[in-house]
């Protein structure tokens, strides 16, 4: 929304995740292993893709960006999302074999907010969610390449998770209150963020994610973390804060954009390089050992 100031919530963001260190522990300690398991399903590490929307081919290559980092996912083996798109996009993306999260804009149109959402459950969709962090806009409600969005009751969320059999995620979720109506609503996940600042001086997701875990303990309800993480180290910290995994976002383009899904690849396997090195390097057998304990902010 052109915020570029000091005080944005990006560069706030960005300013404490460098604030929180990393405690070495190296004594006993074994080479970690980055594998999870995640609403019922193996995953070869906690790093996930980020729900991009409208992206074209890049360099003139065959596949759409999108279709190259959802190959990348399949071949990572781990957790992809999709964002806004129309359905004969999604089931390009779901011809890729990636397990993929679609995430639905929430429209005006209820109707179609249900199409997508039964599209995406019959092309064999991991699971499907709703981006409430775009509700709103700077005249009232936004209006997202020409579509009008819609505010989100309980109910209403509570109404598309019962539509479906599949896991419901919702992303957009940046404090505790919200956090307890997802899970009181049915939804099988929340992911935390604040959608590459639309909301200025938003606090930083990571900062978030203490009151969240206590306002979720005992639901089931897993955590997803994004905006800003870019690398192993950014992982670390959002499990350790009490993510169950975390999303790569703009971070992921460049390499996207210059080698498509090989450059995908060769990124996200950094990042679970640096994972597993610090894992390792504070006395962590396995993602699901990781506490705060070797954290200080």
């Amino acid at each position: 929304m052109g915020y570029n100031r000091v005080s944005d919530a990006n560069e706030i963001t960005a300013r404490y995740m460098d604030s929180i260190l990393i405690k070495q522990r190296l004594i006993d300690s074994v080479v970690a292993d980055t594998k999870i398991d995640f609403l019922g399903q193996a995953f070869s590490m906690p790093v996930m893709t980020p729900a991009f929307s409208h992206l074209d081919r890049f360099a003139g290559r065959e596949l759409t960006g999108l279709e190259e980092y959802s190959v990348a996912a399949e071949k990572l083996g781990i957790l992809n999302f999709a964002g806004m798109m129309e359905n004969d996009m999604f089931a390009r993306i779901a011809k890729t074999g990636a397990r993929t999260v679609r995430i639905v804009k929430p429209y005006a149109d209820a109707d179609k907010v249900r199409d997508q959402m039964k599209f995406a459950e019959d092309a064999g969709a991991f699971g499907i969610g709703m981006d409430i962090d775009h509700v709103f806009g700077p005249e009232g409600l936004d209006v997202v390449v020409g579509e009008r969005m819609a505010v989100q009751t309980s109910d209403m969320l509570r109404s598309y998770v019962e539509a479906t059999e599949l896991p419901f995620f919702v992303k957009g979720v940046l404090g505790a209150e919200d956090a307890a109506k997802c899970a009181a609503a049915g939804a099988k996940a929340v992911i935390v963020s604040h959608h590459h600042g639309r909301l200025p001086y938003a606090v930083p997701p990571l900062m978030a994610l203490p009151e969240i875990k206590s306002a979720l303990k005992g639901t089931g309800v897993k955590i997803i973390v994004d905006c800003g993480i870019a690398s192993g180290a950014d992982v670390y910290k959002a499990i350790a804060l009490g993510a169950d995994a975390a999303a790569v976002g703009r971070s992921m383009l460049p390499p996207l954009e210059k080698d498509g899904t090989d450059g995908v690849m060769k990124f996200i396997r950094g990042v679970q390089s640096e994972l597993r090195f610090i894992m390792s390097c504070t006395g962590f057998r396995t993602v699901a050992d990781i506490d705060d304990s070797c954290i200080r902010i």
